[in-house]
């Protein structure tokens, strides 16, 4: 479970505000989205929940544990699929998942067992020893998820991991984290797409301008915003025409 509590960020010597007094939770067994126009805070929000930023001032909670005064442990406990996926283009997928995991300490027998169910799951017998140069983008995706999960985390955070995708691996990728959830995960998604929200999140949190604008079930947005479509929930929620992109 993740619990964030008035996250504050600014770049430029305080100058630009990336995110402004942000505060929500996450729970274990679900689905939440982070859903925003681009530009809004989604990624900066995620990568102070995974250390790679430290936060301004606020707090963070994943399962009881301060990433700031335990970084290491956090790492452990988070599988995280960021914006750059972030391949070693001279390594073969398979290698790339196996470097993952000798950092989380997997010993070979288990890595071994552990690769081989992820490239099942995610169907990647095709291209599993091919070096990753060249592949196309729902193949490096595949690769970055089973490289996040290859330490089997209970929590996930992915940062709008269909950019680019075909239909139908966006398909297959939707009923994979749907799968997660089942497996009782905590899954954080970030995303600017009204389609993903609606088809897998539980739980929304709409971002805007580095601010929380809203936050509920896609049924209690439509009762608050008075619309009968997220899409148009999202535009009112956030007084905007920007929310249409997708």
């Amino acid at each position: 479970m993740i619990e964030a509590s008035h996250l504050r960020k600014t770049f430029n010597k305080g100058k630009v505000v990336a995110v402004d007094d942000v505060s929500f939770s996450a729970r274990d067994g679900q689905i939440t989205g982070l859903l925003g126009p681009n530009g809004a805070g989604k990624t900066t929000t995620l990568r102070m929940l995974y250390t790679l930023l430290a936060p301004d001032s606020g707090s963070i909670s994943i399962d009881g544990i301060d990433p700031q005064t335990d970084p290491l442990e956090i790492k452990r406990r988070l599988g995280v699929v960021p914006d750059s996926r972030g391949l070693y283009d001279r390594l073969t997928a398979r290698e790339n998942i196996r470097y993952y995991g000798r950092l989380q300490g997997l010993g070979k027998a288990d890595l071994a067992r552990r690769v081989d169910k992820l490239v099942d799951i995610l169907d990647m017998g095709e291209f599993i020893d091919r070096r990753t140069d060249g592949f196309s983008q729902g193949q490096r995706v595949k690769v970055a998820i089973a490289r996040a999960l290859i330490h089997d985390p209970r929590t996930i955070l992915l940062d709008e991991p269909t950019n680019g995708l075909d239909v139908m691996t966006t398909r297959s990728l939707r009923e994979f984290l749907l799968r997660l959830k089942a497996e009782g995960r905590c899954v954080v998604l970030s995303t600017h797409i009204m389609q993903e929200v609606a088809a897998l999140c539980d739980r929304i949190v709409i971002i805007a301008h580095g601010r929380i604008a809203a936050e509920g079930t896609a049924e209690q947005l439509l009762q608050r915003s008075g619309q009968k479509s997220l899409e148009d929930a999202f535009v009112k929620l956030i007084g905007s025409d920007e929310g249409l992109l997708a």
